[in-house]
């Protein structure tokens, strides 16, 4: 119809962030699903390690637009669900009508942070920040013959989480602080003990968007400010994220008691993190060139 107006074309992530409420700097947004993109405003650039970039004006007008991210998070545990799973829980999903993701939760709740004796690498499908290194893989310590898989799947979540933390600690250790987290996408509808462990392991609170398609609902909200006034939008996607965005009640909360074990774990990750990624044994690699090769014998 002529008079329409008509957007220029946006990335799905970044139209999240007005969609989550977000219009100002040190706020990290986290689109949570099969994987994790962090993106946050800044005043000014910096060189952040691991970055995916920063473009001046790339997220909202007025701000550095950053994004970083994680390649797997979800289909990690997607991973877990569809491999490790004895049939003997998927018999039990069944009889209680429930899915084995939510029963998993379940049983995984009920663990105290390092009740379950282990830690991680979240590799599965290499590192994206901020590594950036997709020939590294995916690692689980401290496995016995008394491990339970509800274990494993929290050490797998609680892994990701560190993820994350590594993500946020690079962006502060140039300058750039994140406050607040706010969260979007598949994960936050589906699973409270995650939210909660990243809010434990990164100490900090987790807002939630309020639509569960905020990359739709940040498209409408920029459809809306390209019409204009005039046609029934808003002038500036600030004016349209306070109209249009919202959170839900929820807000997750750091528990210090919680917070304080999972730092002990974080400088066991960290040192696990630096010694298989950073040189001093790259044994990822050699298992990994060892298969390729071996396989195209085949």
């Amino acid at each position: 119809v002529p008079g329409t107006a008509v957007a220029v074309a946006n990335v799905d992530a970044h139209v999240a962030v007005p969609a989550s409420t977000v219009v100002s700097p040190n706020k990290m947004v986290m689109v949570m699903g099969t994987s994790i993109c962090h993106l946050v405003l800044g005043e000014e650039q910096l060189a952040v390690e691991g970055m995916c970039g920063v473009v001046e004006d790339g997220i909202l007008p007025g701000y550095y637009g950053y994004e970083a991210g994680q390649s797997a998070v979800g289909d990690i545990f997607a991973w877990f669900v569809e491999q490790g799973v004895p049939a003997s829980y998927a018999d039990e999903a069944r009889r209680r009508g429930v899915g084995l993701h939510q029963l998993l939760e379940e049983k995984a709740s009920r663990l105290a942070p390092g009740e379950n004796g282990l830690i991680a690498l979240d590799w599965w499908n290499g590192n994206r920040s901020v590594l950036v290194d997709a020939d590294l893989t995916g690692m689980i310590l401290g496995l016995t013959l008394a491990t339970t898989p509800e274990e494993i799947y929290r050490a797998l979540i609680e892994a990701t989480a560190f993820g994350t933390r590594v993500i946020i600690d690079a962006f502060e250790s140039k300058g750039l602080a994140i406050e607040e987290l706010y969260a979007c996408g598949g994960l936050p509808e589906r699973n409270q003990l995650l939210m909660q462990i990243y809010a434990d392991v990164t100490q900090r609170s987790i807002k939630v968007a309020r639509s569960s398609q905020t990359p739709a609902l940040g498209s409408a909200m920029f459809g809306a400010v390209a019409a204009g006034p005039g046609a029934g939008g808003y002038a500036t996607i600030t004016e349209a994220a306070a109209r249009m965005a919202g959170l839900k009640d929820v807000v997750y909360r750091p528990d210090p008691g919680r917070a304080a074990v999972y730092a002990e774990l974080y400088k066991e990750y960290v040192q696990l993190h630096d010694y298989f990624a950073r040189g001093a044994n790259d044994v990822m690699k050699r298992l990994k060139a060892m298969r390729s090769r071996i396989t195209s014998r085949h």
